[in-house]
């Protein structure tokens, strides 16, 4: 347990920093290298490793996507009139799936994690400008596409950034705003879908075996234990790189992590 305790407190300072600069809520990361670390080291059997890693990663986005939250309100990016209304599409969104995600073989899981992933890095990629030039809809329009959206991040324990990043840039909201708003979103995701995967998960996992629900505690302790001081700094870097930079550098990361995933 030692070795994966450690082993978490280096994925956390690397989440933290990565949920800090796109808004990604760490996801993206603690979930393939998890799917791998749980069942190497014995904790729970291949069926479940998706599962346990995707109700974890929520679990740790809590914190860290309230740690970026934060630094990124100081710097201005949070819009709190258009968040709000995506934070309460999401939060429907992710409880409803997370409450039913155990009904899904890991393995289709991940190839969903895979394609939804690759389909947004492609779309990051080709994009030849800062902004979208569609207007935002309706809040009520909004608040359903931020259900869908944060019911497929609850299912993936992704949190916000991969989906809400390129929809709200998409719809003309700037790259700093948009990642704002997306760890906004992902508070709001981590907290419902969390609560999901606890119902879903108390009847195979015990306490004593360092479970919540589906939550492995080692790991979330780790990974929250460093996470919650590297992600204002990923924050404050967002005010200096140039936007275009960082699409392209978020295209590449889901690019190759949706690789992963699906060639695994």
């Amino acid at each position: 347990m030692l070795t994966v305790v450690l082993i978490s407190i280096v994925l956390g300072a690397v989440v933290g920093f990565f949920a800090g600069l796109l808004g990604i809520g760490g996801g993206l990361i603690v979930v393939p290298v998890l799917v791998m670390l749980l069942p190497a080291f014995d904790i729970v059997t291949p069926q479940h490793a998706m599962l346990v890693a995707v109700a974890t990663s929520l679990a740790s986005i809590i914190v860290t996507a309230s740690s970026s939250v934060y630094e990124h309100h100081r710097w201005g990016n949070v819009p709190w009139s258009l968040a709000g209304t995506i934070m309460l599409g999401a939060a429907l969104g992710a409880w409803l799936v997370g409450y039913m995600a155990h009904n899904i073989s890991g393995d289709v899981l991940q190839l969903i994690f895979g394609g939804a992933v690759l389909l947004l890095a492609l779309r990051m990629l080709g994009s030849r400008s800062a902004v979208g030039k569609r207007a935002l809809p309706h809040n009520s329009i909004v608040a359903l596409i931020s259900s869908a959206l944060g019911g497929i991040a609850s299912l993936l324990g992704i949190g916000g950034g991969a989906l809400f990043v390129p929809v709200l840039n998409y719809f003309s909201v700037d790259m700093r705003r948009a990642i704002g708003c997306a760890a906004a979103s992902g508070i709001a995701i981590a907290v419902f879908g969390t609560l999901g995967y606890v119902i879903a998960g108390w009847q195979h996992y015990e306490l004593s075996q360092g479970f919540i629900g589906y939550i492995y505690l080692p790991v979330l302790f780790g990974i929250v234990l460093t996470s919650v001081f590297t992600a204002p700094v990923g924050a404050r870097l967002t005010q200096r790189l140039p936007v275009l930079a960082m699409k392209r550098v978020f295209g590449v990361f889901l690019l190759l992590v949706s690789a992963k995933m699906i060639l695994s």
